[in-house]
């Protein structure tokens, strides 16, 4: 049955009727811990200042104490190194004054042997300052956001195909349930290791119930509100919990008891596997009439509308689950057509995810309070996924993207013209970036949801969602290397988020298409031209999907 056909069968539910009103702020709301735990490590694996510690029991004069820290060339002391102890021991004994007796710069250094000491200010404690992940450990700090990534690379190559093989519900509250126990288990860490392994964990559950929801939602509710969910709906709720994050952090600054906050909300979606139903378009595709007619008549219950005697054709095929020709990843890459949407999606994908990644973790980098820089750069969002909804609802969208795109890029390269004295005019820009690139998030979602049949939406949500994780995988160390060149990450996101943007430019155009089910009914690559091309809704034959040639 092809899409269209499907939404004018179903037409009798309304648009906006109770049911749906209840799915749409269900899976909205099953977004929120995403928000919060996909960026809690802005806080809890933050590096505060810090200093060699200088250990109680050495007996060397305050004076000496004091300048036993070197100072840096940029006037901060050295947060790596300390002046020999038993050199300022000898000269503390002797009487020597600093500055005036001893060139105290010639003294010869040493590493810091005792610890370190942290600034308490900002917070009570971080993994950083628990583990010591500084100096010749700081490397760890942005391994240990690249090991969530990965996590979240491995959950978005397994989740996709599960949901398309085995349902979008089914999925979508497992990887719940392991994004909620391995956080709280994570809480009681004795190490860093164990820390990052259960992060592993944790990033495999947590974009996968994204994209499970993002999907059912998508095929449950009906166009005009499909189009407010993909692009405004599960992003603002997304935003929430990430607007959430600073305010708990701020009263909350310990790491571990951050954590436990930020993880006991999600037992309370518990009850939603009771109300949020299966995605009826999957289970058509699997041969599951009865039950897809099932879920029908329960939401015209709930809306107070009367079904129809029959929903669907006797002839549909019914009652034979399992017997429909399987789907998998191979299918993104059998024709060339479908490859080709496939590679520069997963391209485009992939800069987004480096861009919206790096600037949101760089936000406790930027200068001024970090739990302000936080909530702005989640608060810039919610602007930025309303205007993806209008832009998404009225104007074409590949120039959506690339506009988008064009303009974040733009942004972030003028960035490192700008002198270090203009910060606020460097955060601005940096925001006005992230609005850019948050933008062009949300429309590539509900884009590439358009473009791929039901057969293989999933599937290629969770492709898609793996490429860019290699980009979020990257992303801390686009932060991690600017402390060598300030303007380098600017550079290479602005670089590519052009370069990005010109590229969207080939995919072909949904606006006004009914949703494929069936690979054949695919848009056809278009290149630059204006025009999309249609399909006949009576043609596709399930043993098609594999053998025809869209090109």
């Amino acid at each position: 049955m092809s899409s269209s056909d499907y939404d004018h069968r179903t037409a009798f539910l309304g648009d906006w009727g109770t049911f749906q009103k209840t799915v749409f702020f269900l899976l909205c709301s099953s977004i929120i811990p995403n928000g919060f735990t996909g960026l809690s490590i802005v806080f809890i694996g933050d590096t505060p200042p810090h200093h060699c510690h200088i250990p109680v029991g050495v007996n060397i004069s305050a004076e000496w104490k004091n300048v036993s820290i070197p100072i840096e060339a940029n006037g901060r002391a050295s947060e790596c190194s300390r002046y020999k102890l038993e050199v300022l021991k000898s000269y503390s004994d002797r009487g020597l004054v600093p500055w005036v007796d001893v060139n105290v710069s010639a003294i010869e250094q040493e590493r810091c042997e005792d610890g370190w000491e942290y600034d308490r200010e900002t917070y009570v404690s971080t993994i950083v300052t628990e583990w010591d992940l500084v100096c010749s450990d700081d490397w760890k700090a942005p391994l240990t956001s690249s090991i969530f990534f990965c996590g979240v690379l491995i959950g978005s190559f397994i989740s996709g195909q599960l949901s398309d093989r085995y349902g979008r519900k089914i999925v979508l509250f497992l990887t719940m349930g392991v994004q909620t126990v391995f956080t709280l288990i994570q809480v009681f860490s004795p190490s860093w290791i164990v820390f990052c392994s259960l992060f592993f964990v944790v990033g495999m559950g947590q974009i996968s119930n994204y994209v499970a929801a993002f999907v059912l939602g998508t095929e449950i509710l009906s166009l005009p509100v499909r189009i407010i969910y993909s692009t405004v709906g599960v992003c603002i709720f997304f935003s929430i919990g990430y607007m959430v994050l600073p305010l708990v952090a701020y009263f909350i600054r310990g790491w571990r008891m951050l954590l436990l906050a930020l993880t006991l909300p999600g037992f309370l979606y518990i009850p939603l596997w009771w109300i949020v139903p299966e995605s009826p378009r999957w289970l058509l595709s699997q041969g599951r009439v009865d039950e897809a007619e099932a879920i029908l008549r329960d939401a015209a219950k709930r809306n107070g509308i009367k079904a129809p005697e029959e929903i669907f054709p006797p002839s549909q095929p019914r009652d034979k689950a399992g017997t429909m020709q399987p789907h998998n990843l191979c299918d993104l890459v059998r024709s060339s057509n479908i490859r080709t949407i496939t590679i520069l999606l997963c391209l485009v994908w992939m800069t987004l995810s480096i861009g919206y990644f790096a600037l949101s973790l760089n936000t406790s980098n930027l200068y001024g309070n970090p739990y302000l820089n936080c909530f702005f750069s989640a608060a810039v969002e919610v602007p930025a996924y309303i205007i993806s909804w209008l832009m998404f609802r009225y104007l074409p969208r590949r120039l959506c993207l690339f506009f988008t795109l064009f303009l974040g890029g733009l942004v972030l390269l003028f960035i490192h013209l700008l002198p270090q004295h203009m910060s606020y005019v460097a955060i601005s820009l940096e925001m006005l970036g992230k609005f850019g690139v948050t933008t062009a998030f949300a429309i590539v979602y509900a884009f590439t949801a358009e473009l791929y049949p039901t057969v293989l939406r999933n599937t290629a949500m969770g492709a898609c969602s793996m490429a860019s994780r290699i980009g979020s995988i990257s992303a801390p160390y686009f932060i991690y290397f600017g402390g060598y060149y300030r303007a380098l990450p600017y550079i290479l996101m602005g670089t590519l988020s052009v370069l990005s943007g010109l590229l969207s430019l080939l995919l072909p155009e949904s606006l006004d298409m009914p949703l494929p089910d069936t690979i054949s009914h695919m848009q056809k690559i278009t290149g630059c031209k204006m025009r999309h091309s249609s399909y006949s809704v009576t043609t596709a034959r399930p043993e098609e999907e594999h053998t025809s040639n869209p090109n």
